[in-house]
């Protein structure tokens, strides 16, 4: 991609490492020990007390986190789980991982997320779970959802966008007693270069989390070198996967949690100068409700474009944009129009196809200052001015 030579590529998120990550590391790696390890425990205690979560299990990734999630649950061929078509990827997939079958639902515009009608519209006999999905880090109404749903149908969240964000109860993400799966993707709000955690209260289900994710081992590496005995009785009585999490991550994460309260500041702040910006660029640019509210974890910034007002297209918009040094994104294209998805007998999804063609991230991050926002504010004014 060319970029003009006198400013940098400025990206939709960007990690914001200190000298306090870089020490950590270094001390993980001058013990000798960087598999997973009395750093991982460290780091899954104190996450579990952020999130408010009586236990935490780590991962290698989100998308492993969704696939146990719905493992625990049970889910298995011929089951279906809803979900929203406004998603990444992984909240199908761990549905497909399993040999079940995703159904997409719509999402309410304002939210770009789901809502009770929306879930319960595509709710049928065979539904056994629904993906709840925190959008660019909204906390929704995950309760409300519950008690509406049948008998026997699960919920599971994905927050992979949602670590710090609160609810309406005033309760963290990660307290619905919901099992609740978290990313530590290199752009979420804690990074740990990559990585996920499973937020549970069941401990009979936490530690069949810590078998089955280092192969349905008894006792994990750690467990086998701080007691020897441990070794001889690691027997595997069920199929396992390898989805471990590390201490040389754990040591970045453990200083990232300390930081959010700083990383939050950075991020309102960029947030309430988009907001104010906006109206004057173009009265009717929408973004996500409650972009620059007490609950939101602002890990997007997603607007809506009226590109019905426009001379140029959303895609246009944003082509423009990143060869003029501005990383803006889509989050996301929907899933129900992609090949591997498709279902020609599903019904449409108005709202989601609607936003399809409008919404657009604009960069937000910890690492990002009022003048690269002021950039991003620039660009976007020549184009839809």
């Amino acid at each position: 991609m060319k970029v003009s030579s006198e400013e940098k590529y400025l990206p939709f998120g960007r990690p914001n490492f200190s000298d306090e990550e870089i020490a950590a590391v270094t001390r993980v790696i001058r013990s000798g020990w960087i598999g997973m390890g009395p750093e991982t425990l460290g780091f899954e205690r104190e996450l579990a007390g952020f999130v408010g979560a009586p236990h935490v299990v780590t991962v290698n990734s989100c998308t492993s986190a969704l696939f146990l999630a719905l493992l625990l649950h049970g889910i298995g061929p011929g089951d279906e789980v809803v979900c929203p078509s406004l998603t990444w990827c992984s909240t199908a997939n761990a549905a497909l991982y399993l040999g079940a079958r995703p159904v997409f639902c719509d999402v309410d515009p304002e939210s770009l997320s789901i809502t009770p009608e929306t879930v319960l519209a595509r709710v049928t006999p065979r539904t056994r779970a629904v993906m709840a999905v925190h959008m660019g880090g909204l906390a929704i109404d995950v309760d409300a959802l519950r008690s509406q749903l049948p008998p026997g149908v699960a919920v599971v969240e994905d927050a992979a966008h949602a670590l710090g964000a609160i609810g309406s109860d005033g309760k963290p993400v990660g307290a619905s007693g919901n099992i609740v799966c978290f990313s530590f993707y290199a752009n979420k709000n804690l990074s740990t270069a990559d990585g996920g955690a499973v937020a549970l209260v069941d401990p009979d289900q936490a530690l069949r989390l810590c078998s089955l994710r280092q192969h349905g081992l008894a006792a994990d590496a750690w467990q086998r070198f701080i007691t020897p005995r441990a070794a001889l009785v690691a027997g595997i009585a069920e199929l396992g996967y390898k989805m471990n999490y590390t201490d040389l991550q754990a040591a970045i994460g453990r200083v990232q949690l300390r930081r959010q309260g700083e990383f939050a500041a950075v991020r309102l702040a960029i947030a309430r100068h988009y907001a104010a910006a906006l109206p004057a660029i173009h009265p009717g640019i929408g973004m996500q409700r409650d972009l620059c509210g007490p609950g939101h974890a602002r890990h997007l910034f997603q607007i809506r474009l009226p590109v019905e007002r426009l001379v140029r297209s959303r895609d246009e918009i944003l082509l423009t944009m990143r060869t003029r040094g501005i990383g803006a994104s889509i989050h996301y294209t929907p899933l129900h129009l992609m090949p591997l998805y498709a279902d020609p007998g599903a019904p449409a999804l108005p709202a989601t196809e609607d936003l399809a063609r409008r919404i657009m991230t604009l960069p937000i991050s910890a690492s990002m200052t009022i003048t690269d926002a002021d950039r991003v504010l620039e660009r976007l004014a020549e184009l839809v001015r």
